[in-house]
């Protein structure tokens, strides 16, 4: 029997056997409906931080609560502002250069080498009408340099070095070029050396580490006590200080002598170099004496003597026996002849058995007497004045003779005497105005030198035992 259903049980549920189709076409309407709404729903709460605004009952305040925060995000909120930017400093491209080295080969001008490297020839005779550069441009010689910098063979600036001290420097200025001779310093180092002599005064030298330059001039500032071909002993010994130069940190040469001392078969002689207000150099002993005399012992470079002086020689030609009243001194042929003092030349020619000979006249009654010669120095004419040292004529074998070499001959008041012997008399001591200086300047000097003796007496005395 079918049992009414009560209106209290809104909550029961028929059975699907007993559910009529429209209810289930009724259910699957819902369901559609539901799972979309549902789904906003999450989503809509998701994004929202903030809690739902209370609804107000009047209308006013409802309309507010929905309006209101599109103004604030709208209008009301300020942003904060952008942090300033410094501008970007924008580097501009660096001027791309060219650097040439241009050496003067055999021939070259510099017109040549402008050519040779695509040069501006314009700018080149621009330059030429600088005085500074005219000058130098006359005067190149091979080997010269002049680095020049360049931009497409338009020339910027160009440097060439004139000597130790200076160069010439030409720089292109807005539309013109600009030259200058600028300085280049140096710096002078001293340095002390110490040689035996075993062999030759030379071997001494290269073993000590010293250049032939240093020790041509040590044996100049000797060259009037000590034959260094037949004076030197085994066991002779010398201290020098000297000075070296130096550039940009770099060594460039040795300079002159400051001190010297020469030990010699038991004899001691030393030398302290003193330039006067004239920028004159000469050499003196501790005490103001010259070491220089008023003549040289050996006015050549020679290889050996090969006659003495001997009255009673036999001529090697004539086969007789005929005086040697002089040295020869065997050398190669064209070796410089120089003058043994300061003189005048009364002689120039050729004389009998002598062959091309010079005769100077100096001081005191003393003439000199150069024989054998291949030629004459052109500076060496009848009547000129020379100085010591300075070469009157060459070495040859005119006249009389066997082979090349030089027959000096030393004569006072017309009679002759040993070159290789003779008391030569010395030279002025030094002037009275400078004696004081030099006497202030030459104590240090010689203080230095012995403090440098005595570390190498010490230093050969500890490895000796």
């Amino acid at each position: 029997m079918n049992r009414p259903v009560s209106p209290l049980l809104h909550d029961y549920k028929p059975s699907a056997a007993r559910r009529p189709a429209k209810y289930k076409a009724v259910q699957w309407f819902a369901v559609g409906l539901g799972i979309p709404l549902i789904g906003v729903a999450l989503i809509t709460g998701l994004n929202r931080s903030d809690p739902k605004p209370p609804v107000s009952d009047t209308p006013e305040m409802t309309a507010t609560a929905t309006a209101e925060p599109l103004l604030i995000e709208t209008e009301n909120v300020e942003e904060p502002p952008l942090p300033m930017r410094s501008p970007i400093a924008v580097a501009e491209p660096e001027p791309q250069f060219d650097t040439l080295v241009l050496t003067v080969g055999r021939g070259d001008t510099m017109e040549r080498l402008f050519r040779k490297n695509k040069l501006n020839l314009g700018q080149l005779m621009e330059i030429a009408r600088l005085d500074e550069a005219k000058q130098r441009f006359r005067r190149i010689k091979p080997g010269d340099i002049f680095e020049v910098t360049h931009t497409d063979g338009q020339l910027l600036s160009m440097y060439s070095k004139l000597d130790l001290t200076s160069a010439l420097k030409i720089e292109k200025q807005e539309s013109s070029f600009v030259a200058e001779i600028i300085e280049r310093p140096v710096e002078i180092r001293k340095r002390n050396a110490y040689g035996v002599i075993n062999t030759s005064l030379f071997e001494s030298a290269a073993e000590a580490g010293l250049s032939d330059k240093v020790i041509m001039n040590v044996a100049g500032i000797f060259a009037w006590d000590v034959d260094f071909v037949l004076d030197i002993r085994s066991g002779d010994n010398y201290y020098i200080q000297f000075e070296e130069i130096w550039q940009d940190g770099e060594f460039v040469t040795e300079g002159e002598i400051i001190a010297a001392e020469f030990n010699n078969n038991g004899r001691s002689i030393q030398a302290i170099r003193f330039k006067d207000d004239n920028d004159k150099t000469d050499y003196f002993t501790p005490t103001g004496d010259s070491v220089r005399k008023e003549f040289l012992r050996n006015p050549v470079d020679f290889t050996r003597i090969s006659s003495n002086f001997n009255p009673n020689r036999r001529h090697p030609i004539l086969n007789k026996i005929r005086a040697h009243r002089g040295v020869d001194y065997a050398a190669p042929r064209g070796t410089p002849i120089k003058a043994s003092g300061d003189g005048k030349v009364i002689f120039r020619g050729t004389k009998s058995g002598y062959g091309k000979a010079v005769i100077l006249q100096h001081g005191g009654n003393i003439t000199t007497l150069y024989a054998h010669m291949s030629g004459f120095a052109a500076k060496a004419r009848i009547g000129s004045r020379v100085r010591q040292g300075q070469t009157i004529g060459y070495v040859g074998a005119t006249g009389l003779a066997t082979a090349n070499h030089l027959h000096y001959e030393y004569r006072v008041n017309g009679v002759h005497r040993n070159p290789r012997t003779v008391a030569l008399p010395d030279a002025e001591p030094i002037a009275e105005k400078y004696r004081e200086k030099f006497l202030a300047s030459a104590k240090p000097i010689m203080q230095e030198l012995e403090k440098f003796k005595s570390t190498q007496v010490a230093s050969i005395g500890y490895s000796s035992q």
